[in-house]
């Protein structure tokens, strides 16, 4: 039966790439609109950005402190514009632009000591207020975005006032061009964490809708497989037995038999996912073969020591295919177990001859277990191993110590399969 992580990691594996190695597919929507944010703040920022740098430009000649200054503020917004657009490292540019933009307004009236204010134009520090708040909402938690969308109009509002020593001509500019920034910073925060919310909210919907697709096929398995097995008890092992009950003559005990093996095998094979296929003769290399594959898909590489045994393809059939099938399911099982409970410590597999049957072991340097003390309702052996073996006319022993497991599957054909 299909397990619930296994479907929900196939469901996962349906969803487009994010582009992004780092990002988990449960937040591939949020990922893509925050890329979707840095890359717009990156335009307008750049589009902005021009615009206060030429007019930077008007006062190139007030001083050293000045051109630092200047260069300083642009260069990291180039830095943050180019790192949005590129998709690494746009938080921490972002953070630096909006940590240094207040520091060059405190810093501006000394760089600009010898050029008089002039109420009429407006400062190129101006341009860059709604900057610095699209640099929080890249870089900070929505309430600090919050803070720098008021804060820093009302810092540059403090800072012109005092350089135009708080006369009445800079306060009517001042008021009107404060408050428009001022609502133009929390309208592009409150954008921004609307689209993240909507992202958020589409992720757990699709988290909850994988989860609930898994639960779904975990349930439709579930009734598949409980149909299958009550099909197979009514249809094989309950003819068995009625057979067995109503059976008088040599014959019939014969049949009875020969049902009760069939319904063993099909029981002890419910759990696998081969088929049954043909019943012609295989070389006891096949078993072999069969054996290291199968092993290879339970993660365990080993190979088989063969006694007396040759190649698959040049030794004569000799093993019946159904035979060969139960010898090598329940080998593989015995393999399980010892990977399981004795974490493979000294695991190997011999095949021989037994008679012009085969012999398989199964060894293992583990701590042993007792057959006797395992549950009834653990199928792992019982059903896998020994009524496995039984089903084709074969044999299952298990020596078992504190120096380790020996599980020993004969089959030597004087019995019929």
């Amino acid at each position: 039966m299909t397990s619930p992580q296994s479907v929900i990691d196939a469901a996962w594996g349906t969803l487009p790439p994010s582009g992004r190695t780092v990002e988990t597919a449960g937040r591939y929507t949020s990922a893509r609109m925050e890329r979707i944010i840095q890359i717009v703040v990156a335009v307008g920022c750049l589009t902005i950005g021009s615009q206060g740098f030429f007019s930077s430009l008007e006062l190139a000649g007030t001083g050293a402190l000045h051109g630092i200054l200047r260069g300083t503020v642009f260069l990291s917004l180039l830095v943050m514009v180019v790192l949005c657009i590129v998709g690494w490292g746009a938080r921490t540019a972002s953070a630096v632009f909006a940590f240094l933009y207040p520091v060059s307004l405190l810093l501006f009236p000394l760089a600009t000591a010898d050029s008089p204010p002039n109420p009429a134009a407006q400062p190129w520090p101006f341009f860059l207020i709604s900057l610095a708040a699209t640099g929080a909402l890249i870089a900070f938690p929505l309430p600090w975005q919050y803070v720098w969308a008021i804060g820093t109009p009302l810092l540059y509002a403090a800072v012109r006032l005092w350089t135009g020593g708080f006369a009445f001509e800079f306060w009517v500019g001042v008021g009107y061009d404060v408050s428009v920034a001022v609502i133009l910073n929390l309208v592009f925060i409150t954008v921004g964490w609307v689209l993240r919310s909507l992202g958020a909210g589409v992720d757990a919907a699709r988290v909850q809708a994988v989860l609930s697709y898994a639960r779904a096929a975990s349930a439709d398995a579930g009734e598949q497989e409980r149909v299958a097995v009550a099909a197979l008890m009514h249809d094989s092992v309950l003819a068995a037995l009625i057979a067995a009950e109503r059976a008088q003559t040599e014959r019939e005990h014969q049949l009875a038999v020969s049902m009760a093996r069939e319904a063993l095998t099909r029981l002890a094979n419910a759990e696998s996912d081969d088929p049954e296929g043909s019943d012609e003769p295989v070389a006891r290399g096949w078993i072999a073969d069969d054996i290291e594959r199968s092993a290879g898909e339970l993660g365990v590489h080993l190979e088989v020591e063969r006694v007396g045994i040759g190649p698959a393809a040049v030794e004569q059939p000799s093993v019946p295919g159904r035979v060969a099938r139960a010898v090598a399911l329940a080998a593989t099982q015995a393999i399980a177990n010892a990977v399981q409970h004795a974490e493979g410590a000294g695991l190997r597999v011999r095949i021989l001859r037994s008679g012009s049957g085969v012999r398989v072991e199964v060894a293992d340097e583990g701590p042993g277990v007792d057959v006797a003390a395992i549950p009834s309702d653990r199928l792992g052996i019982r059903a896998s191993i020994f009524a496995r073996m039984a089903a084709v006319g074969g044999e299952a022993t298990i020596e078992s110590g504190a120096r380790g497991t020996i599980v020993a599957l004969t089959w030597t054909g004087d019995r019929p399969a």
